[in-house]
Order: C-alpha cells, then sequence, then structure tokens
C-alpha cells in the first residue's frame, strides 16, 4: 500500500500521504509524480498510457482549508467507492485535482474539525467504523483485514437512514492471542462477557449505549446457528441462564446473543461487533492511549492492575487490566466494572472525536487497520464502505446526547452471585429506547408539545377497572400475546369483563383501543393502564349499548403484558448512568 513499495517516494510514512479533503470528508491518496508518472496506482481505469504527456486543463480549486488540499501538477488523485447493503452510495471515481492557480478568496465552509467528525462517524466501544477509503487497493487492503460471522437471519438485515440503529457490541473473554494465556481459563470457548446495546435515534439527535451485565439471569431462545464449518445447527432455548452464555456455549454464535437481546429489550438488532482481548490492546494503542480518572489508589491482583488515585492514560495491556478490573472500585461486583468501563468508553469516544486524532492521516490509518483486524463483525457489514455508511450515520450525534446506561436489576434471592431484571424499572428503560426518547432530556421543544397535545386528550374520568369490558385480538404481535394480556388484566388489574378473541381479522401497525363516545371512561382507564398514546385510541361515531365491549387490537409494538406502549419522557430517578461528554472519576 505504501509509496515505497511502488518507488514513489523515499522515508515517507505511507499514512502521511493521505490528506483531507474539505469537500467530502475523505482522506484522498496523494503521492508528488517524479520522473514523469501518474500518480494513479497500477491497475486502475486510469493507469498511464503511451504517448507524449499533456498538461492538464486548470479546474476551479475545492472550496474550504485551501491548506488541507495541496496542488499535483500533471498528477491525479485515486478515490474509491462501491456498492453493497440496502443504502447504497454512489460510487465514487477519479477525477483531476486542481492545480495551484495564484491567491484566491475562500469560499466559506465547514472547519476541517466538523468536516473530519462527518467524514469519521460514531465510534462506540473498540469500533471505529468511519474509515474512510480512497483508492481501489486501499479498499481491497482493508476488506482483506474484516472478520464476519453469519447473522442466521437473527438482525433485521441492515440499517438504514430513516430509521433508528441499533449496533450490540460484545466483549468476548475468549483467552486466545499472544500474551493473553495468562489470565486464567484458557481453554474457554468465550462469553459474552461485555454486552452494549448502542441505540441511535431515528433522527439521529440522540444515542444510549445500554449495558447488559453478562450474569444477568434471562432466557435464551431457540437459535439457528451457521458453525464454522458451514454446518446449519439449530441450538434449542433454554430458560434460567446467564446472559453470557448466548455466545460460546453450546455452539452459540454471536448471532445467538442477537436473538437474546431482543427477546430481552424489543429492540432488533441491526449488527453486531465482537472485540477480544488482543481488540482491546490494539485499539487503544492505536489511539494513542486513553485518559481515565480514580478517585483512589487500584490494586487489584485478579486483573494486574496497580494504579494511584488521579488521572492516567492507559493503552494496550494496563487498558486491558482496567477493563477487568472490578475488585479494587464501587462494590467489588460486575455492574461496578461495567460502570468503569463506561467511563472508559466515554473517554475513547471523546479521544477518537477530538482534533489532534481525526486531523492526522498517520493515526487514522493506524486506526483503521487496528479496527479491521481486531474487530469480528456480522456478514452484512463486512465491507468497508458498509462500515463507512454505518460511521457517517452516526457522526451526527454529539457526545453531550450520548448516555451509557445499564439494564435495572436486583440481586438474585436464589442465587447472590448472580442478577435478575427489575421488573419495576427495566420495561421503562426499553421503551424510552424503543420509543427514541433521550437520556439526557435533548428530544426537540415541539415533540415535547405534542406529547402534551396527546395527553390532553387522555384527561377526564376514568371508570373503574371492574367496569372495564373489552375484547383483545392479537393483530401482529407476538404469539400468545392476547392470552398473556388477558391474564394480566384480570390477574393483575382487574379488568374481569375481558375476552381472548385469538387473532385479528386483518393485522395493525401499531396497538390500537376501538371505543365508543359512551365508553370514553372505559378507553381512558385501559390506556392509563396499558400506557397507550392518544394516537392509539379510535373512538367510533356512534354509542355502544351496555354490554358491548371495546376492541383492543395488540400490533408490533406489544412485547408484554405490563410493558407500556408509549414511552415514558423520563428516565427512573436512580438509575444508573454515565454522560459521554463528562469525564468522571472511577471510585
Amino acid at each position: 500500500m505504501d509509496a515505497q513499495g511502488r518507488g514513489r517516494d523515499e522515508g515517507i510514512d505511507p499514512a502521511d500521504q493521505w490528506v483531507l479533503n474539505p469537500d467530502t470528508g475523505d482522506y484522498e491518496l496523494r503521492l508528488t509524480p517524479s520522473s514523469g508518472r501518474s500518480s494513479v496506482p497500477a491497475g486502475t481505469s486510469e493507469a498511464r498510457t503511451p504517448g507524449p504527456r499533456r498538461r492538464p486543463k486548470p479546474e476551479a480549486a475545492p472550496s474550504g482549508d485551501r491548506a488541507s488540499v495541496p496542488s499535483q501538477r500533471g498528477g491525479r488523485r485515486a478515490a474509491g467507492g462501491g456498492r453493497g447493503g440496502r443504502d447504497e452510495g454512489r460510487k465514487a471515481g477519479s477525477r483531476a485535482a486542481a492545480p495551484a492557480t495564484g491567491r484566491r478568496k475562500a469560499k466559506p465552509g465547514k472547519s476541517r474539525k466538523k468536516k473530519a467528525l462527518v467524514w469519521t462517524g460514531g465510534v462506540l466501544a473498540f469500533l471505529l467504523v468511519g474509515t474512510g477509503t480512497a483508492g481501489y487497493l486501499v479498499y481491497q487492503h482493508f476488506n482483506g483485514n474484516i472478520t464476519a460471522v453469519s447473522t442466521d437471519g437473527a438482525g433485521t438485515g441492515g440499517f438504514s437512514k430513516d430509521r433508528a440503529i441499533n449496533v450490540l457490541v460484545i466483549g468476548t473473554d475468549k483467552r486466545t492471542g499472544e500474551g493473553n494465556e495468562g489470565y486464567g481459563d484458557a481453554g474457554s470457548v468465550g462469553h459474552a462477557d461485555t454486552n452494549i446495546l448502542f441505540h441511535v435515534s431515528k433522527d439521529r439527535t440522540n444515542a444510549t449505549a445500554l449495558s447488559i451485565p453478562r450474569d444477568l439471569i434471562t432466557d435464551i431462545p431457540n437459535c439457528p446457528t451457521t458453525l464454522e464449518n458451514g454446518e446449519k445447527k439449530d441450538i434449542p432455548a433454554t430458560s434460567g441462564d446467564r446472559f453470557n452464555t448466548s455466545l460460546g456455549q453450546s455452539d452459540r454464535t454471536p448471532s445467538c446473543t442477537m436473538r437474546t437481546v431482543t427477546e430481552l429489550t424489543g429492540l432488533e438488532v441491526d449488527h453486531f461487533m465482537v472485540a477480544d482481548f488482543n481488540a482491546v490492546k490494539s485499539l487503544t494503542t492505536a489511539v494513542g492511549g486513553v485518559d481515565v480518572c480514580l478517585a483512589k489508589d487500584i490494586d487489584d491482583k485478579d486483573s494486574h492492575l496497580k494504579l494511584s488515585k488521579g488521572e492516567h492514560t492507559l493503552e494496550g495491556e494496563q487498558a486491558l487490566a482496567f477493563l477487568r478490573t472490578r475488585h479494587s472500585v464501587g462494590f467489588g461486583s460486575d455492574l461496578s466494572r461495567i460502570e468503569i468501563q463506561q467511563q472508559f468508553l466515554s473517554s475513547l469516544m471523546r479521544k477518537l472525536k477530538s482534533n489532534d486524532t481525526l486531523t492526522s492521516p498517520t493515526k487514522m490509518w493506524t486506526l483503521a487497520e487496528a479496527a479491521t483486524k481486531a474487530l469480528t463483525v456480522d456478514d452484512k457489514i463486512a465491507d468497508i464502505n458498509q462500515l463507512r455508511k454505518l460511521g457517517m450515520e452516526l457522526a451526527s450525534v454529539d457526545p453531550k446526547n450520548i448516555t451509557f446506561t445499564t439494564v435495572p436489576v436486583l440481586d438474585n434471592p436464589d442465587d447472590k452471585a448472580t442478577v435478575i431484571l427489575d421488573k419495576s424499572k427495566a420495561p421503562q428503560v426499553f421503551s424510552m429506547m424503543r420509543g427514541d426518547v433521550s437520556f439526557t432530556a435533548v428530544e426537540k421543544q415541539e415533540k415535547a408539545a405534542a406529547k402534551a397535545k396527546n395527553d390532553a386528550k387522555l384527561k377526564g374520568a376514568m371508570a373503574d377497572a371492574a367496569d372495564v369490558r373489552v375484547d383483545v385480538y392479537n393483530g401482529g404481535a407476538p404469539p400468545g400475546s392476547a392470552q398473556s394480556a388477558l391474564d394480566w388484566l384480570q390477574n393483575e388489574e382487574g379488568v374481569l369483563k375481558s375476552t381472548n378473541k385469538a387473532n385479528a381479522p386483518e393485522d395493525v401497525k401499531k396497538t390500537q383501543l376501538v371505543y365508543a363516545p359512551n365508553q370514553a371512561d372505559q378507553a381512558r382507564r385501559l390506556a392509563d393502564m396499558m400506557g397507550l398514546s392518544a394516537s392509539a385510541l379510535k373512538p367510533t361515531t356512534t354509542d355502544a349499548g351496555a354490554m358491548d365491549p371495546m376492541v383492543l387490537t395488540l400490533g408490533p409494538d406489544f412485547t408484554e403484558a405490563g410493558s407500556p406502549l408509549s414511552a415514558p419522557q423520563k428516565a427512573p430517578d436512580d438509575i444508573q448512568r454515565v454522560e459521554a461528554d463528562k469525564a468522571v472519576c472511577a471510585k
């Protein structure tokens, strides 16, 4: 990939030959022509042909920061692209670079830092997805680094611009790789040890990074799986297992972890990325270290981390030890470790979005090289162009609008080493994420105004639960939803005049309640119980008979009885959270 290998440059770092173009936000290969040779790599469509050389006609200079795009005389810049996935971008071609034409007033444009941010894209955990590729050879080089695993149909099939994005980042404790033998459990096939579901809102204004404790007792669904040898295997569902056994155990692959996350949260996962111990070490080294702050000394004999109180910059082996430590922080539990991991990842995101990183071609090349070698991704994004597009989708989310939080859990009364779901808080967190509600209160004022208008429709007298009469249909909800809703209404809420009517004549896009004008008080009570929004209430024009029931049709937005269907606008007061733009000292 470097110029020296083609006899072009002497003693120049290949990464320093990449220059940021402020018009496109891409780094582009710039090789100074020598001895009358073209700068286009051999094998491209514009390779040099015999014949007399002609000096190219001057072109208009690009707008923006001229210093970031050096001129070339008689040379061309290579730009690469490609197609892949559902959101296909236009494939870039080569075009002549503008020669110097004297001083000219630069057109107004975005700053280099802002352009670079758009190019780089969002970064979560250990991934650098915004790896801009210029030139066919670079495209091939990075593509050759990528390791992919099948989703086995567990995901959505790919992200798109017109809806929210969910990326599952899995940190596995598999001990393979140089220098990892001393961590114990050397023969382990690896578990889903660290799990973060990164949810980006549909309008890209906010994001939530949800940590899922490895020791959470949950149900693991049936998992159709493609094994390493290509064999297909159907791994049966289990109940009452630790979440971390959704990967590695019984031949389970990351696609099974995807299914487990969807079953737990009600959020469909678009993509997954897996990082092992070596990925942590190589990526933190590539970025030049991650800044952390300690509120007290740490001396953890299990993770081999020994640090004094205060600020430190960690990379490689020391960064891995920090992410693995737990006995010297918080309460010494895995939940305490999750909290310092979130603080570390917040710092990593700030480092990756800093001007110091974004405007350095050498650092960006090193990071792209490390990321594509270190991470295992799903087969839907096993292409550098798809990774780049995903990164650009995440780019507009400001760190101040990104919140790290953890699935609310309680100590397991049957086993003090594990935790169980806190059913009084977890459904609220999941509902907020499904509804794109920001945990950092950055929702636009017009959204708040629209909610207030909807809330006004729900105000009024409410009937007693015993007086609510309703027929329940399944109109696109998961199988068994009508019966589970009926059981909940009768046993938990006292709505005894309710009936399971099985499947609806037609599916609905969202759960809806049809009622007559004289049933408005019943509708308000049922809406209050189930968390229905005003838009879910569908009044008819004529009154109903005294014995006529309302009609409740459960749609795809229904996940489980008792889980509110309209997202709450405020997170529970005491849930754990870390805001990505704030530095916090580990305690």
